[in-house]
């Protein structure tokens, strides 16, 4: 299982994105928290109730919008 940290500009984690053999990611913000998963079978992601937030890779908007709150 791959893991990329997102930093912001003064290079605090603001989040991690995990990739699992199958491809699929999760994203998570700096509490560890769920914030979405991202499908590239089916090239949608879906927020951490599982509704569909949009086409395509979406994960690291979505945890920047934890950032801003």
């Amino acid at each position: 299982m791959a893991m990329e940290y997102l930093r912001d500009d003064h290079f605090r984690v603001i989040g991690s994105i995990e990739t699992n053999a199958s491809g699929k990611q999760v994203g998570r913000d700096a509490k560890y928290q769920r914030v979405g998963e991202y499908d590239p079978r089916t090239n949608q992601t879906r927020d951490r109730q599982f509704r569909l937030a949009g086409t395509g890779n979406l994960l690291a908007a979505m945890i920047w919008r934890t950032v801003e709150e």
